[in-house]
């Protein structure tokens, strides 16, 4: 029964009905009281029971108890919860647990260095998912900080510490980008084995056509197989070096892909959301440069309004130079607290909410004509880190409705042939695109 209750126990925490593993704070007290009884059962299940007078202090109960002081506010009391926790020889399962929320009270108190010392130690030794920080909101003010980049960077290039999981998730998206990758490699290799293995059997050959003497092959046949094999395996290793390379540049675009999916924004309603929470709802177009370039362009996108709308476009400008300007509350995105609590859970969360139909029209709702960056600095910084561009240069970039750039360019767009070119969003094409 240990196994099967272990199993249990770490499905409970890693995919909770949706807020998280152990990890929700903020939602209500009834799914945390349905997750203490799962708890309960399971630890009842593979631990005999105390005996009287016995310490009741578990590093489960440590991590519950932590739970319910963050959802209170007391988060320097949840953050003394958890520390405990890990002090109360905890397995694999409550460590990475305790380890993650450590990380949010830190992330919530702006302590960047320490909350990503957690997650990198959850990372390496307790499994913990990347994916997880990425489509947590209680992280979102942890994605805008220097040490978030630092992870994400270590995490992409497969570091032996905390990159294998990351890098294996981005890729599997890579291998859905480009599937016969894999099946070229394998030709890659085998054709290479077979050409080497010719070689090994034609330069005793070739040795002896130069050599001469009685039963020598003949030096000009024996030197142009010699050479078709040796071409042959300089050249699939050559395309096998180069097919490594374009995988590298593809991770890495996803890698800056699933950047700009996290970045913030406010709509008009003055709702908080991050942008990927946007896909099947709107296309939005990122105008990036400087103050008087990007006004014009807004200015100019006025006269479209209508058709614009109707095509989901919803404009996006980010001042370059606005973000050293603009000074950043510590915790969340430089918002008040009560604004911050309010964005919404993503990923398999907010999935479910957006195949309700009452939830998708309260967003469209939502959606105006233009939206308002937050957290300039980290726009700006995935615009700069963008290949090919100069620093400060004035650049668009317009997005599909499923997320992916549909288009981009240095100046401004030329609305006329944006109107052309996008379908309307109840046309075929357009919900071919979601």
């Amino acid at each position: 029964m240990a196994a099967p209750a272990a199993a249990a126990l770490q499905q409970h925490l890693l995919h909770r009905p949706r807020r998280r593993m152990w990890f929700t704070r903020r939602s209500v007290l009834n799914s945390r009281q349905s997750r203490l009884l799962v708890l309960a059962t399971s630890s009842s299940s593979s631990s005999p029971p105390p005996s009287p007078g016995a310490k009741t202090e578990t590093a489960e109960s440590c991590v519950n108890v932590g739970l319910s002081l963050f959802s209170k506010g007391r988060v320097k009391e949840a953050l003394a919860q958890f520390e405990n926790a890990l002090e109360l020889d905890p397995n694999p399962v409550e460590a990475q647990a305790a380890l993650y929320n450590k990380a949010c009270c830190h992330a919530y108190r702006g302590e960047g260095r320490k909350a990503a010392e957690c997650l990198r130690v959850a990372l390496r030794d307790y499994n913990l998912k990347f994916s997880t920080i990425l489509n947590d909101p209680d992280l979102a003010s942890f994605r805008t900080l220097p040490e978030f980049k630092e992870l994400q960077e270590e995490a992409r290039r497969g570091g032996e510490d905390i990159g294998y999981g990351f890098r294996r998730d981005l890729k599997l998206i890579s291998e859905v980008q480009a599937p016969f990758r894999g099946i070229r490699r394998f030709f890659y290799v085998a054709f290479t084995a077979a050409a080497g293995i010719a070689t090994f059997f034609t330069v005793p050959r070739l040795l002896h056509a130069i050599n001469g003497g009685d039963g020598a092959p003949d030096l000009l046949e024996t030197a142009g197989n010699a050479a078709v094999n040796i071409g042959g395996i300089a050249v699939l290793v050559a395309l096998f070096i180069w097919d490594n390379k374009k995988e590298e540049e593809q991770l890495a675009q996803i890698t800056r892909d699933e950047t700009l999916s996290r970045l913030p924004l406010r709509l008009s309603t003055n709702r908080i959301v991050e942008l990927v929470q946007l896909r099947d709802t709107a296309r939005p177009v990122i105008l990036a440069g400087k103050k008087e370039v990007v006004s014009n362009a807004i200015e100019k996108a006025e006269r479209f309004r209508t058709e614009l709308l109707l095509r989901g476009i919803l404009l996006v400008p980010v001042v370059l130079g606005e973000g050293q300007r603009t000074s950043i509350e510590s915790k969340g995105f430089g918002v008040p607290t009560k604004a911050a609590t309010s964005l919404p859970s993503i990923g398999d969360d907010f999935d479910k909410r957006a195949q309700s139909i009452t939830a998708k029209s309260r967003l469209k709702a939502e959606v105006r004509f233009r939206a308002e960056i937050v957290s300039p600095n980290e726009w700006e910084r995935w615009i700069s880190e963008q290949p090919g561009l100069e620093p400060g240069e004035d650049v668009y970039i317009v997005l599909r409705l499923d997320g992916r750039v549909r288009r981009s360019g240095k100046g401004m767009p030329d609305w006329q042939q944006i109107v052309k070119e996008v379908p309307p969003m109840e046309a075929l094409l357009s919900k071919l695109e979601r």
